[in-house]
């Protein structure tokens, strides 16, 4: 007759034989692979510069280079982009642990005293054990969810590198803002003053009788509603620079920047690729691409959690009276488990259900931010191909502009035309002068658009993780005080 140890034994190498044959199966979830996107072999339009992955050195521009660097390693955003960085990888390592066994210690040490008639007794007694258990993977649940787990680390370095893309160009954006708002500042007050010069002059001749009342108070109105543009593009300075101090991690309102923002004469147009090379450059893609097989990932796992679960164990413990001698003596024990659902209410089935939807959605979610991808990139070249095309047209229109105004000027003078025609040409060259400044910016920013939308990533420093600063110690005596 075989004892229980031998029959143990039995069943102990039936489960490995049978963990050594099934490990490397697979349960397949029925994905085959991501529907690929109809994309074209080139873009409509295309220059020829290289463009570095620092894009923003194309610029020329060594204030935008100080501040985009700085922003990099001090702006609060990106830094919470780190942190979770830092927690998809340690959720990565936690899901990794089922791959290993489980080993835990033990130790206890009791003292008894026990009063007889003529004295008293103490016995010590020392304890030490030891334990493990192991999961045999045999439908690969565990290592499907580190996979999984892996890639959404994987995906989370991506959304660091994405927002590091966005970041650069919202300073490079609100840089260049400023720029035109200070010169707008430049601009309206060298309006201003001129349109005093002529309200003075308009003045003069209303005292000598040779205009009208009218005349006077329309001009006052133009010089009034210059001071109003100038304060309101003061404003927009200010409010420029404080968003700018929050892109760089610094305080509004208490930094100031350390050179002039100026407009910029843009490079070469920088050549664009081909769309399908957006799907390995861009980061955001390459987000999407590691969420769509971390949601393959846990589809495995969720089909594998339909099926039993092999757990091994093994214990030994020692007693004794003494320390020196708990190695002395020692009890093991082997023993493994099966454990399976049996009737689960469609739990699991469900479970298998939403993470293929989860999958589909990801899949589809891929194909529209591919799209989008190309949209953004198709978009920034047109824009800016029809953004210099209004910049001509602009100078075309403030030439005959000043033409207008001379001409006007001249037949008042001469006493063939009224007032009001002069004002007219006035206000409308003005206006001009200040769209020309504004239609300027608007090019920089298609540029800055169009190298956000193609450009890759860099390699960065990681920002050191935060801390709370530990509170001083009070006394009852400081809180009485």
């Amino acid at each position: 007759m075989k004892t229980s140890f031998e029959l143990k034994n039995k069943w102990l190498i039936i489960i490995v034989i049978s963990a050594a044959v099934f490990s490397g199966c697979r349960v397949a979830p029925g994905h085959t692979g991501i529907d690929p996107v109809d994309l074209p072999s080139a873009f409509s339009e295309s220059g020829q510069a290289p463009l570095p992955d620092k894009w923003w050195h194309t610029f020329g521009d060594a204030a935008l280079d100080a501040l985009v660097e700085q922003g990099l390693s001090q702006n609060f955003s990106i830094r919470s982009a780190w942190d979770r960085l830092r927690q998809a990888e340690q959720v990565a390592v936690k899901t990794g642990a089922g791959l290993l066994p489980d080993v835990t210690y033990q130790g206890a040490a009791r003292r008894t005293r026990q009063e007889r008639d003529d004295r008293t007794d103490y016995t010590s007694t020392y304890t030490a054990a030891l334990a493990a258990s192991y999961e045999l993977d045999l439908w690969q649940r565990v290592r499907s969810s580190h996979e999984a787990a892996l890639l959404d680390a994987q995906a989370a370095r991506e959304d660091v590198a994405a927002a590091a893309v966005t970041l650069s160009a919202a300073i490079a954006r609100t840089w260049y803002q400023l720029a035109e708002s200070r010169l707008q500042e430049q601009l309206i007050a060298e309006q201003m003053e001129t349109n005093e010069k002529i309200l003075e002059i308009i003045s003069l001749q209303f005292r000598q009788g040779q205009v009208g009342a009218s005349n006077v108070f329309r001009q006052r109105q133009l010089v009034e509603a210059t001071r109003g543009q100038l304060i309101a593009a003061q404003e927009r300075s200010v409010l420029l620079q404080h968003q700018l101090a929050i892109l760089l991690g610094k305080v509004p309102g208490h930094w100031t920047p350390q050179a002039d923002a100026e407009l910029v004469a843009l490079p070469d147009l920088p050549a664009a690729g081909v769309p399908a090379e957006l799907l390995q450059r861009r980061p955001d893609l390459r987000r999407a691409g590691y969420a769509i097989a971390a949601a393959d990932a846990r589809v495995y796992a969720a089909v594998a959690d339909q099926y039993p679960r092999i757990s091994l164990s093994a214990s030994a413990q020692t007693d004794a009276d003494r320390i020196g001698d708990l190695v002395d003596d020692w009890a093991a024990s082997l023993a493994a488990n099966v454990v399976g659902p049996l009737f689960d209410g469609h739990l699991r089935k469900a479970e298998v259900e939403r993470t293929r939807a989860v999958l589909s959605e990801r899949i589809h979610t891929y194909a529209q931010n591919v799209l989008t991808a190309v949209g953004e990139v198709e978009d920034a070249l047109q824009q800016e191909y029809y953004q210099r095309q209004a910049i001509d047209n602009l100078r075309q229109q403030l030439d005959l502009s000043e033409q207008v105004y001379e001409r006007t000027r001249e037949s008042y003078l001469k006493g063939q035309l009224d007032y009001l025609r002069v004002l007219d040409a006035l206000v409308s060259r003005q206006a001009l002068q200040r769209n020309e400044l504004t239609a300027r910016r608007l090019l920089i920013e298609r540029r800055i658009d169009l190298c956000r939308s193609i450009t890759g990533d860099w390699s960065m420093q990681p920002s050191e993780p935060a801390t709370l600063q530990p509170a001083p110690v009070m006394s009852m005596r400081n809180v009485y005080e």
